[in-house]
């Protein structure tokens, strides 16, 4: 599952993206942990040229996957088996609201990394990999943990890569994670029950549904994250080339369900499945 030869005491950061972070989690002798948040989109509407979906005046809230990740990583915190949670998102200004929440549910800190325009607009699972990778290794973490998908595009690709670019293990489809000396085991939900693995750190966990259920964010502390730190940093800040290798021809809405009917007899059904020309 891989090795780590060396273990120093780090910080937790926590990542909130648009397109989605992870968590940098380390066990009780380490420091850091983060996670990554992403934003998505509750309605989507495709732009009229095909081009992509309508962002403008959409209302936007943090990946459910991404903050059950949040929830994890400061769970860790409580235990006092990590001594700091970041949360880090990458997108416009507007993502700064996403990692506040994050901060309200505990994180200790934020990182915006910001991708204004087409950059934005074009922002994928790599270059948010890529991101992901540089920050891990800037901020010395031992564990990132993100949610395992959006549910906007529904990838469940960027942890992966995240693990692949940083060259460490990975539990993915976390329901249970414990932290057990300098290795992490994993409990992951597979096609046909449930795994149990124990990697070494430093690692990449992907959050699952039912790895946790997160806190609602309190007013005192909703008043205390506006005063925690948020620091803004760019994509070349971290030596990190984000342009996409990838071209969208065009994006359309699933074609619209047609109105069902109702029929008396077996023999109305398969009267009509006929005529459908589906039997």
């Amino acid at each position: 599952m891989g090795s780590s030869t060396s273990l120093v005491p780090k910080s937790v950061t926590a990542a909130i993206n648009a397109h989605g972070f992870g968590y940098f989690g380390c066990p009780h002798t380490f420091g850091q942990v983060g996670y990554r948040l992403k934003r998505t989109e509750q309605y989507i509407r495709v732009k009229p040229d095909n081009s992509s979906v309508v962002t403008d005046g959409v209302k936007h809230s943090m990946n459910p996957f991404c903050e059950i990740a949040v929830e994890e990583a400061v769970k860790l915190k409580e235990k006092k088996l990590i001594k700091e949670v970041v949360a880090v998102s990458c997108g416009p200004q507007q993502v700064q609201e996403t990692i506040r929440t994050a901060l309200a549910m505990g994180a200790d800190r934020g990182i915006h990394v910001e991708v204004t325009g087409k950059d934005y607009e074009t922002l994928g699972p790599l270059q948010v990999s890529k991101i992901m990778a540089a920050l891990a290794k800037k901020e010395e973490a031992q564990l990132v943990i993100l949610g395992k998908q959006a549910i906007d595009d529904d990838c469940n690709q960027t942890g992966q890569m995240t693990a692949a670019l940083l060259d460490w293990p990975q539990g993915t489809f976390a329901s249970e994670l414990s932290l057990e000396g300098d290795k992490i085991k994993v409990v992951r939900e597979i096609d046909g029950g449930l795994e149990t693995i124990k990697i070494n750190t430093p690692a990449v966990v992907t959050a699952d549904l039912r790895l946790n259920t997160p806190r609602y964010a309190t007013l005192p502390n909703i008043m205390k994250a506006k005063k925690k730190k948020i620091a803004n940093v760019k994509p070349a800040d971290l030596g990190v080339d984000i342009t996409s290798r990838l071209e969208v021809l065009r994006v359309d809405e699933p074609p619209q369900r047609q109105a069902g009917m109702k029929v008396e007899t077996v023999d109305d059904l398969v009267g009509k499945l006929k005529e459908a020309g589906m039997v």
